[in-house]
């Protein structure tokens, strides 16, 4: 029997063998951000304030992201959500929906889980939010991993190789 694929979210789970706190910490500042997943990270607080590169977002702060290997033109922003029951992070994510990070434990292990929802049913958004997102978050958990592990940067930083 066939299961319908459910376009609307879907989850990635990743084993981190690193302690909890850890993993956490590297999502939730500028300056963390920037050594594994964005080439520029910018939050405002719910002021309009700047945050200082190593003080850890919060709910009600804005954000402007940027990637490396993608022109200037090519910019996220959303807003830090207050996180669901057992979410450490959660935020909109432009017009691709909404994004939650929690933390479990299986078989001894770290495992970190992300999980994109409210994705929009279109024919577009099901390629460029479900399929395009999927694949990018597979490779930027996978690139945490690679920092934690002292192991290489993975991400595209030669300007010359634009990926739009």
């Amino acid at each position: 029997m066939e299961t319908a694929v459910d376009w609307s979210r879907f989850e990635i789970k990743m084993p981190l063998d690193f302690d909890e706190i850890q993993i956490r910490e590297h999502w939730l500042t500028q300056e963390n951000l920037e050594k594994w997943f964005l080439r520029k990270a910018g939050f405002l607080d719910k002021h309009g304030k700047p945050r200082e590169k190593n003080a850890k977002i919060q709910p009600g702060d804005s954000y402007k992201w940027q990637w490396h290997g993608w022109p200037e033109s090519v910019e996220e922003q959303g807003v830090v959500l207050e996180p669901h029951k057992g979410e450490f992070l959660r935020f909109s994510f432009g017009k691709a929906g909404i994004v939650g990070l929690s933390m479990l434990q299986e078989q001894e292990e770290s495992i970190l889980k992300l999980v994109q929802e409210h994705i929009p049913l279109d024919e577009e958004s099901r390629m460029n939010f479900h399929v395009g997102c999927k694949t990018g978050w597979t490779f930027y958990m996978l690139n945490l991993k690679s920092i934690l592990l002292n192991g290489p940067d993975l991400r595209n930083k030669n300007l010359a190789l634009q990926m739009d």
